[in-house]
């Protein structure tokens, strides 16, 4: 499949607010609806799920709005307890484990915001493996189409057997609150749009989380000076954050969007039609934004200005959860093991098998000097 990037960042602000740019395959990109995408291309599960991130105009307004209430400010800052609960626990199970070399991704970055997820959809303690490795997956696009095809059955085998388990036994959890509204139809969901949502909000609702502790703890690591203004209290936990998103954007590029008719940009045009992969990586190393200093890691660069969380109408809703882990765990981390140093040499760590999610394969880190 063919598809035009998209990085700059005044541009994708543009694009990303333009009633003429779509999300809807089905409706606007015709390599998907005349069947040119075969079924078993690696990426089908990102345009063929029925939900918000797929949708366009009202169909998108609806689509959303069961679950926007959900992420409200108030919402998400009344986590805050259970964050720093979950946030102990695993710190304390890497102090008591013995182990001066852990995998900080394995063990902390990526268990956080699970846990989070989990708790807040209901997700039994049996299912979380088998959620961590269909997620893990679907982002990873390196997959044959039968790996790609394959995962996917097990995904929706596995967000299926959750909803009918909540339609059996509901709890009081996100995944019951959708299961109700759609059976007692005040959310007009259909079946598919009420796992493909669960599917969205699961996965995307701790992957980005995962990517931001994983790459601020790296960059901290990486850059002592950095690190010093950080713990001295001169730069605060908030600029650590702001310009991890920035420096390096947990969702590197984002398939796709579609030209709803042709559209001119800067000189480019782009076909009606035509995919559109909107990278939120390159756009936030902007020089023209950003300066000579873009490529460079810096808590007291005064404009931190990123798009890594989307913008317009289809900006990520779980944004202010993962702000607040991170906020959270971080400071938490550093507190805990203030010798912490990277464990191989930083040119030495492996990112993900994916241009879509942007973190490492493992994080190994000594817990102390």
């Amino acid at each position: 499949m063919v598809a035009r990037s998209v990085s700059d960042p005044a541009l994708l602000r543009r694009l990303l607010t333009d009633p003429r740019v779509s999300k809807d395959p089905r409706r606007h990109w015709p390599a998907y609806s005349d069947g040119t995408v075969p079924a078993d291309w690696p990426l089908h599960l990102w345009v063929s799920v029925r939900n918000m991130f797929t949708a366009y105009g009202q169909e998108h307004r609806r689509l959303r709005a069961p679950l926007a209430t959900a992420f409200t400010a108030r919402r998400t800052a009344a986590l805050r307890p259970v964050v720093e609960e979950i946030t102990a626990g695993l710190l304390d199970s890497l102090a008591s484990a013995g182990q001066r070399v852990v995998d900080l991704r394995g063990r902390f970055a990526h268990p956080l915001p699970v846990e989070v997820v989990t708790r807040l959809f209901g997700i039994p303690e049996h299912a979380r493996a088998g959620l961590r490795r269909v997620v893990d997956a679907v982002f990873d696009t390196t997959l044959t189409p039968e790996e790609a095809q394959a995962n996917q059955a097990e995904l929706y085998e596995l967000f299926g057997s959750l909803v009918a388990a909540k339609r059996e036994a509901p709890g009081d959890d996100l995944t019951s609150g959708l299961v109700a509204a759609r059976d007692e139809g005040g959310a007009r969901l259909s079946e598919q749009e009420l796992v493909d949502t669960l599917v969205l909000m699961v996965s995307a609702g701790h992957e980005t989380t995962v990517n931001l502790i994983d790459q601020a703890v790296t960059a901290l690591l990486t850059h002592p000076e950095q690190k010093a203004l950080v713990l001295s209290g001169e730069r605060s936990w908030e600029d650590v954050v702001e310009e991890t998103l920035r420096w390096q954007a947990p969702v590197a590029n984002l398939p796709l969007r579609y030209a709803v008719e042709d559209l001119d940009l800067d000189g480019t045009t782009v076909r009606r039609g035509e995919a559109i992969l909107v990278g939120y990586a390159a756009a936030g190393r902007d020089p023209a934004l950003h300066g000579e200093t873009a490529d460079r890691f810096d808590v007291t660069r005064a404009d931190k200005e990123h798009l890594a969380f989307g913008h317009g109408a289809h900006r990520c809703v779980g944004a202010p959860l993962a702000r607040l882990e991170a906020r959270i765990a971080l400071p938490a981390l550093f507190a805990r093991f203030p010798e912490l140093a990277l464990a191989v040499p930083a040119e030495e760590l492996t990112p993900l098998a994916s241009f879509i999610s942007n973190g490492h394969r493992e994080l190994p880190v000594a817990l102390h000097g």
